[in-house]
């Protein structure tokens, strides 16, 4: 069925049915209001209710009393692998920097690709955020400063699989994640050197819409983390 033979509610999911589908919409961030809705298609508010009604049906958005509607990560009902003390395990640990290294190798990669100027706006004030924090800041916020910035890289993908595992894997894994750090600085007692570097090259990389630099150079910042983590042990 072509979308001109829709209802106009059905046509109205549609188009929000692609903007999740392509990344424009991300998993965990809020839908435009309803009135915002009606006054972009020209849609009057009962129109938009039953469209993102279709959406809360098929599990895509989550819609609360006063809060707005939510999209819901798609792939999380169908991820369910829960490692017990992953946080301490080395073997573990490694597991997860090894897959790091691939996603965040193709997220760098599409958001070269297609970020919109203001994507590339908040993750260049992020990194120099990032690159202004003190010594003094804690190792659990500093690992949280740097899933941020590739959280921020992975949602400018807008590529739909690449967000929803991140925002997955991050949020399950991150005990893993801080462990690699609080490790290697047990170790070393410092800031590996190289991390600072390698985030400006993939910043740069983004700033000049490279994809094959970006996902390189993302991918050997996760490599070289952790081969630090293996020099630690």
């Amino acid at each position: 069925m072509s979308i001109k033979q829709l209802s106009r509610s059905q046509q109205l999911s549609r188009i929000l049915q692609e903007q999740i589908l392509f990344g424009d919409i991300c998993p965990g961030h809020k839908l435009p209001s309803q009135r915002v809705l009606s006054d972009e298609y020209q849609l009057s508010r009962a129109t938009v209710r039953e469209a993102l009604q279709d959406l809360e049906s098929k599990g895509m958005i989550s819609t609360y009393r006063g809060g707005g509607s939510l999209c819901e990560n798609l792939l999380d009902p169908h991820f369910d692998l829960q490692v017990e003390g992953a946080g301490d395990n080395f073997e573990f640990q490694v597991q997860v920097m090894e897959m790091r290294a691939a996603l965040e190798g193709e997220a760098a990669f599409y958001a070269a690709l297609r970020a919109t100027d203001e994507q590339l706006e908040k993750i260049g004030r992020e990194y120099h955020a990032m690159q202004a924090r003190g010594s003094g800041v804690t190792t659990l916020s500093k690992a949280k400063a740097d899933l941020r910035f590739h959280m921020m890289i992975a949602e400018a993908s807008h590529h739909l699989l690449v967000i929803s595992f991140s925002q997955i894997f991050y949020s399950r894994y991150f005990n893993a994640i801080y462990g690699v750090l609080d490790r290697t600085l047990k170790k070393f007692g410092r800031y590996p050197d190289g991390i600072s570097a390698q985030h400006t090259q993939i910043y740069q990389a983004l700033l000049n819409r490279d994809p094959k630099l970006a996902k390189q150079v993302a991918s050997d910042h996760i490599d070289y983390t952790r081969r630090q983590l293996e020099e630690a042990e």
